[in-house]
């Protein structure tokens, strides 16, 4: 069995990596003559790209940003499937507070992790839908989501990052009629890849044939996935027993449709990829606007394409 080491993208498991958890489960992995060992990364020594940098893992789950600021100094790691096709973040609101568009926001305190991409796509959002984004109060919340009640607290009175799929679906004293949850591709984002699969690009020329056998097996479980959502819960029920199990089925149900495009796993589109690049320069984040060529490729997929 050749050992193929995964490292995914949050503190912790999941539903984002259910075709992972199903793959395994099932014992395809296996079946390819694979032995796959999923883990998250030690945020004290950084994210996942950092780990495969660091010969911790061989693959990893990341996003496609941080692959294009990361080429775009010349680090060699490369990007061969594509997780989501659309973007996960939120803007997360109460109805008590009046923001009824991005645009509001412009005189209220916006909580979020402020990193240089985190504050263009807030600026973005603001300035799309013409308000002032220098008028939006910035609270730096680290990496912590902020919930709805620490919202009715007075901490903020928004928060932008957390995930439509995942922490806007947990409980909380707040009602439901009181919340405002505004997926970012609806109020004005650019189109992106959320989370791409990738790793070094010495990995992958060294060991093609179990890179391909490895994306084959992982296509067969998000596809099983993408079908069936609730044939995941089982093994996130293992994976992670401190989630309720709700949460994990909603999660799973939300999140499956972004697994596909046009019925096809995996495919780094162009599209995505190319003006999300020049998004990032223009607006400060990635110093050079072409870092995306050649940052990806989808030659070790079963259905290749340029």
């Amino acid at each position: 069995m050749i050992a193929v080491r995964v490292m995914l993208e949050y503190f912790h498991p999941w539903p984002n990596s259910a075709g992972f958890y199903l793959a395994r489960e099932r014992g395809w992995y296996q079946d390819a003559g694979l032995s796959v060992h999923l883990a998250v990364p030690d945020p004290f020594h950084g994210d996942t790209l950092e780990h495969l940098l660091q010969g911790k893992a061989d693959v990893g789950v990341f996003p496609s940003n941080r692959l294009l600021v990361r080429r775009s100094l010349g680090q060699s790691l490369l990007g061969v499937a594509a997780i989501n096709h659309q973007g996960l973040e939120s803007i997360q609101t109460l109805t008590d507070f009046g923001i009824r568009r991005p645009r509001d926001l412009a005189g209220k305190r916006l909580a979020l992790n402020p990193t240089p991409r985190g504050l263009a796509m807030v600026r973005h959002l603001v300035a799309e839908d013409g308000g002032d984004p220098d008028a939006v109060i910035i609270v730096d919340s680290k990496v912590r989501e902020l919930r709805p009640e620490d919202l009715a607290a007075g901490i903020a009175h928004a928060s932008f990052g957390g995930y439509w799929a995942w922490e806007a679906l947990m409980d909380s004293p707040i009602p439901a009629e009181r919340r405002v949850v505004w997926p970012v591709d609806e109020i004005g984002a650019p189109r992106y890849h959320s989370y791409l699969l990738g790793g070094q690009q010495r990995w992958f020329e060294d060991n093609p044939e179990t890179a391909r056998a490895f994306l084959a097996a992982t296509e067969r479980g998000f596809r099983a996935a993408a079908e069936d959502p609730q044939s995941a819960l089982g093994a996130y029920e293992a994976a992670t027993p401190y989630f309720p199990g709700e949460l994990l089925s909603q999660s799973l149900q939300h999140i499956a449709p972004t697994w596909l495009h046009q019925g096809r796993w995996g495919q780094q589109r162009e599209e995505l990829i190319a003006p999300y690049a020049h998004w990032l320069h223009r607006h400060g984040v990635l110093a050079d606007a072409d870092a995306w060529r050649g940052a990806t490729s989808n030659r070790y997929l079963t259905e290749p394409q340029a």
